[in-house]
This record gives structure tokens, C-alpha cells and sequence, in this order.
């Protein structure tokens, strides 16, 4: 009977397992969020809980690359990022990040495989969600692009650049171009 109430307690241990990331909650505090500020600052929350990746390698090296990127070294971003992926490959984030230094790079294929990732791992990724209208945009398909932006709302309803890039196609969808 020990040997089961081990059993036992160790499937209970790994199916609930180490919580990081986002909660369910978070989510739906940003959904229903008030005012705009109070939605910016769930927005802020959950941003930080995506760069908790459950490892403290990738952590480190997921911090360096972000250093990289903002500093305009997106070469060593992409390597660094590259490297999160290796540790984690089930981190969103890492997926997430890496596809707007290839959006910066201007390499499309890269930057819609690694977004289309980041949504497979995190549905709810707003940031994911406008990074593929971006995508989607730059490759001249304006309708998925739109609706893109729009699953970005859905999760974050007052997320400022998918509220402006729906605005600006759905004017252009009507024929009043900027």
C-alpha cells in the first residue's frame, strides 16, 4: 500500500506540477477590465509572467536576448533566443520574441512559423496575435491580417496597436483609405 500512496501522490504532484506563466484569472481580469489603465496594468502582469519561462537557464538567457534585441543586436537576439528554444521548447515567449526579430529582419517565413508557434503554445498570446497581423499585413493578406488583430482584442480589448490596425483595414476594407 506505501508503494501506491507514492504512486499516487507523485501523479498528483506531476499533473499539477510547477505553476508559471499567466493564470486563467489574469485573463480575465484584462477582459473586463474597467478603465484602460487598470487593462494596462494586467497587460504589464501577464507580460511579466510570459518571461517566467519555469527554468532558470532559460530565464537568464531569455533576459540577455531581450537586452540584445532592444539594443538593436538582432543577431545575437536571434542566437540567444535560439538558445531559450533549445532549453524550453514548449516556452511561448521565446517563440514569441524571436518572431518580431525576424519581423525586424524583414524575414517573413521565419517571423509566421515562429508566431504561428508562439499561438499554438499560448492561444491568448495578445502580443502574438498583432505580431501575425503585422505578418500577415507585410504579406499583403489584409484580411486574415485584420482578423488577426481582432483575436488580439479578444483577449486584450483595449491593446492600442491592434485597436489602431483594425481602424485603419476595416477604412480600408470600406473604400476610405487613409
Amino acid at each position: 500500500m506505501p508503494m501506491f500512496q507514492a504512486l499516487a501522490l507523485a501523479s498528483i504532484i506531476f499533473v499539477s506540477g510547477p505553476s508559471f506563466g499567466p493564470s486563467d484569472e489574469m485573463f480575465e481580469e484584462l477582459k473586463n477590465a474597467p478603465t484602460e489603465e487598470e487593462a494596462t496594468s494586467v497587460a504589464l502582469d501577464i507580460w511579466a509572467a510570459w518571461m517566467e519561462s519555469g527554468s532558470a537557464a532559460a530565464d537568464l538567457v531569455m533576459e540577455r536576448a531581450v537586452t540584445a534585441q532592444s539594443l538593436g543586436d538582432l543577431d545575437l537576439a536571434r542566437e540567444l533566443y535560439d538558445r531559450v528554444i533549445a532549453i524550453q521548447p514548449g516556452y511561448a515567449e521565446a517563440y514569441n520574441r524571436r518572431a518580431s526579430v525576424f519581423l525586424q529582419q524583414e524575414k517573413m517565413g521565419e517571423a509566421l512559423r515562429d508566431v504561428n508557434e508562439a499561438l499554438r503554445l499560448e492561444p491568448r498570446h495578445f502580443g502574438a496575435w498583432t505580431g501575425l497581423g503585422r505578418v500577415l499585413e507585410e504579406l499583403g493578406a489584409r484580411e486574415e491580417a485584420l482578423e488577426a488583430y481582432k483575436e488580439a482584442l479578444n483577449v486584450h480589448p483595449t491593446l492600442g496597436p491592434a485597436k489602431s490596425a483594425v481602424a485603419r483595414l476595416e477604412k480600408e476594407q470600406t473604400g476610405q483609405g487613409l
